[in-house]
């Protein structure tokens, strides 16, 4: 097992590692809204209008960060690849 083993490792273990607390993360926020919504709805004596709201409110979130976050990594991945321009978008 060479030192470039070790590297490629320790790469997969590490995407590994942020692809769960991606999938964690993706998971409890809108169970967490949810949560908050329901609390409020209880305390507040209306239907499931804030649980659905606060939801919704947490599902755009998570995937507008996601995009802007897969957004922000396939610009760092292009940076000096043949098919990037200097402002670092793609060619067309």
């Amino acid at each position: 097992m060479g030192l470039n083993d070790l590297g490629d490792r320790q790469h997969l273990y590490n995407g590994f590692g942020n692809s769960m607390a991606r999938a964690i993360e993706l998971v409890v926020t809108p169970v967490l809204f949810g949560l908050i919504g329901f609390g409020l709805d209880r305390w507040l004596g209306i239907a499931p209008v804030l649980t659905i709201f606060f939801v919704l409110f947490a599902l755009v979130g998570m995937g507008v960060r996601a995009y802007y976050g897969y957004d922000k990594d396939m610009a760092e991945a292009e940076v000096g690849r043949p098919w990037a321009t200097a402002k670092g978008e793609v060619a067309k």
